[in-house]
């Protein structure tokens, strides 16, 4: 648990982490193990492992559940680890959920099922689903920019009621979106943003923490900026380091995710670039503004 916010089991900078391959694509899993190790050393609140970032969707099954129980077994307790187990079939997302409880993760973070577009029923059964099925905590990933369905605020004020359903990624990038919840639902609830570039004004209207792409490769920023706000001290503090992450907000969303960030991995030397067609190696025009931001960032 994060010393963020005390009365809240998950807040500050979480790391959806990317998944290392091998130059021929296979699992890289030293490289991942280290990277989780990394992320811990640099300051990082929580881990996401195999979430979209982790490209979860050409992970096989067998791979996914991999990652998590190596995600779990390095992390050793150290910080909370919240496994990707969401899918668009609700027997999947429960099968994975599972077997994330199964092996120790603290949390699961599932996403609203992508290509079915199900009806606010229908997103409201697939979630409490996957709550009935474990004790752990779930962690609702709203993300209509990939999924095409938005959960409305009043369904997500229904599903809060669920013991285990704690909180929720929002991607939406709707900045006055916390304090409507801390209206629904009250302070008890995680919010988490899940677009970094608008994480500051997120957590000026009640936001907990990130659930972040950049903290791949600016753990120690990313949680910093996290600690100077919740500290309540040091606004200033954690203006000037969103400004000096903005350049890597932009720069690592110029592709679809996670082809940038993987690229400024391995040009700080943390693993390799390769991801899993259908993503492929980003353009030349994006290695540059990459590697511009990471110089603005001040990260090399």
């Amino acid at each position: 648990m994060s010393d963020l916010y005390t009365h809240l089991p998950f807040s500050g900078s979480n790391t959806a982490l990317v998944t290392p391959f091998t130059p021929d694509g296979r699992l890289d899993e030293s490289a991942f193990e280290k990277l989780v190790d990394w992320q811990i050393e640099q300051g990082t609140h929580g881990l996401i492992p195999v979430g979209t970032t982790g490209e979860s969707p050409t992970l096989s099954h067998e791979e996914h559940d991999r990652v998590i129980e190596l995600c779990v077994k390095t992390a050793a307790g150290r910080v909370p680890v919240i496994a990707g187990a969401g899918s668009n079939s609700t027997e999947e997302a429960v099968r994975l959920s599972r077997h994330a409880e199964a092996v120790g993760a603290d949390a699961v973070l599932i996403v609203s099922p992508y290509y079915n577009k199900p009806t606010q029923d229908g997103l409201k059964a697939h979630f409490t689903a996957v709550a009935d099925s474990v004790s752990i905590p779930v962690i609702v990933y709203d993300i209509p920019g990939r999924s095409i369905v938005r959960l409305e605020d009043d369904v997500l004020a229904e599903l809060a009621k669920h013991p285990n359903i704690a909180g929720i990624k929002d991607a939406t990038a709707d900045c006055a979106r916390p304090t409507r919840l801390l209206n629904l639902i009250g302070d008890d609830f995680c919010q988490l943003s899940g677009e970094d570039a608008t994480v500051l004004p997120y957590l000026a209207a009640g936001g907990h923490g990130c659930i972040s792409v950049v903290s791949n490769i600016a753990p120690a920023l990313c949680s910093e900026l996290h600690t100077a706000w919740a500290k309540g001290k040091d606004k200033n503090k954690a203006l000037e380091l969103h400004k000096q992450l903005m350049p890597l907000h932009d720069a690592l969303f110029c592709e679809a995710s996670p082809g940038p960030v993987k690229y400024a991995a391995e040009r700080l030397g943390l693993c390799g670039a390769v991801t899993r067609m259908p993503l492929v190696e980003i353009a030349d025009s994006s290695k540059q503004a990459v590697d511009k931001a990471l110089d603005l960032a001040g990260l090399r």
